[in-house]
């Protein structure tokens, strides 16, 4: 009912590549079998419905055929990934999780039943509506996570308009907006969705050659990774064509960079959020930071600088916090933007903006100019309260040099002081030796 158009999908494509897994390959006629396998089990289990399901996965075929057995029994499916690690009961516990479903990385299957009732008024929404849900969890980067409920039937009504079908690779992860959207995008048109149980740059660039991947969706970070290791380098990636970047601010120089060494492939800005879902974007080049976001499911406008989004698939709500949403129904998104005609640039959350004196410093503007300095690996760039200007510029340096701090913070200052105005020079530097981003590969700036 509410996932027949991928059900017809499936069976038009029956003989087609529809999931790469374990190095295994599964046909779209085997993902509706397994599909079969767990709507009957689930029916056999006579779970009410509206209940409450936390799924804790990973990409795989038992994953994908329960999420989707899961959506037409008319659950509200809770997302968690290893990416929650030691928060997973505390995320059930914010979702009134009922049971929760965990798959093991070999695709087995187990069980807790919890004695609770799932009674939030967003779940009664629900299901006096009959519909499916997803609670999706925001990163917490920037404070407390929130759960933000969607109703899943606007959410799978952009991927009834058929599109391109590509070999993309399952980067982002099954818990994230962005991870759905790659995996009900391929399906929805006849596409073939590739797994890696080892997102690193190595994994990565050894499936596109060996399944000649056509689009990878993945972060910023990642990126640079991939240009750190020179992994590329011992692999023909010559079948990519698309590499799609979002989840956070792209430094410019890291874009221009990747451009440079691969000028054949397409480079597209994603903006999407786990409130609203993904929109669609069109970059004003594979180089630019400039992008148009929206389309047919989407309003956009530009508010005090504040992007604001309006769309057919946004949430419910939180369930864990107040309503984001303006008296006139748009959803501020904390995302500070400039704007040139129908193109904006996206500076950064307004909670990691850093105020020098009454000026106003983009981390990533300035993450973006250290990270050309020979031997810097990764940057880190927030803020440090200062009594006299507020705040400062503080940066976290992971090196490839030996240098001492004092020795690099002469380097950084000679590098910076003709790239960036005086106060936008990082006053204080911390030299790390470990990496600065998650297990979605987002940078972390909150390292205080």
């Amino acid at each position: 009912m509410f996932i027949d158009f991928l059900l017809d999908e499936y069976k038009s494509n029956a003989n087609k590549d529809a999931l790469v897994w374990h190095k295994e390959v599964y046909s779209y006629g085997n993902m509706l079998d397994l599909f079969e396998i767990w709507r009957l089990k689930l029916e056999k289990e006579n779970l009410p419905e509206g209940s409450v399901i936390a799924l804790d996965a990973d990409f795989s075929p038992a994953s994908i055929a329960l999420l989707l057995a899961l959506i037409e029994s008319k659950c509200i499916i809770a997302l968690l990934s290893k990416a929650v690690k030691d928060k997973k009961e505390a995320y059930c516990e914010i979702a009134e999780a009922e049971y929760m479903i965990s798959l093991s990385s070999d695709d087995q299957v187990s069980v807790i039943k919890y004695d609770r009732r799932a009674e939030h008024e967003i779940h009664a929404k629900l299901r006096d509506l009959g519909h499916p849900g997803v609670i999706l969890y925001s990163s917490g980067s920037t404070g407390k996570s929130k759960a933000a409920v969607h109703d899943f039937v606007p959410l799978l009504e952009k991927f009834k308009t058929k599109r391109h079908a590509k070999r993309t690779i399952a980067f982002l992860l099954f818990d994230h907006i962005g991870g759905l959207n790659t995996m009900f995008y391929t399906f929805s048109n006849g596409g073939c969705l590739v797994t890696v149980q080892d997102r690193s740059p190595k994994s990565v660039c050894d499936a596109i050659e060996k399944y000649q991947i056509q689009a990878l969706p993945t972060s910023p970070t990642f990126i640079n990774l991939i240009m750190l290791s020179e992994a590329y380098k011992d692999y023909n990636l010559e079948s990519l064509e698309l590499v799609t970047y979002g989840t956070e601010v792209m430094p410019e120089t890291t874009l221009k960079k990747f451009h440079s060494l691969f000028p054949s492939i397409r480079l597209l800005q994603t903006y999407g959020l786990s409130e609203v879902g993904i929109l669609r974007s069109k970059s004003k080049s594979s180089d630019s930071l400039w992008v148009k976001v929206g389309g047919e499911e989407f309003q956009t406008r530009v508010r005090n600088g504040m992007l604001e989004i309006k769309a057919q698939s946004a949430m419910l709500g939180y369930l864990n916090a107040s309503s984001p949403y303006t008296e006139d129904g748009w959803f501020m998104t904390q995302d500070e933007v400039e704007v040139d005609g129908e193109y904006i640039r996206i500076l950064g959350r307004t909670s990691e903006m850093i105020n020098v004196g009454g000026e106003k410093v983009s981390p990533a503007e300035v993450e973006s100019v250290i990270q050309l300095m020979e031997g810097v690996q990764e940057v880190a760039v927030s803020s440090e309260p200062n009594p006299i200007t507020g705040q400062m510029v503080k940066a976290f340096i992971k090196l490839s040099t030996t240098e001492t701090i004092k020795e690099f913070r002469i380097r950084l200052f000679q590098f910076c002081k003709e790239k960036l105005p005086a106060y936008k020079i990082p006053q204080k530097l911390v030299l790390v030796d470990h990496w600065m981003h998650n297990d979605r590969f987002k940078k972390m700036r909150n390292l205080n």
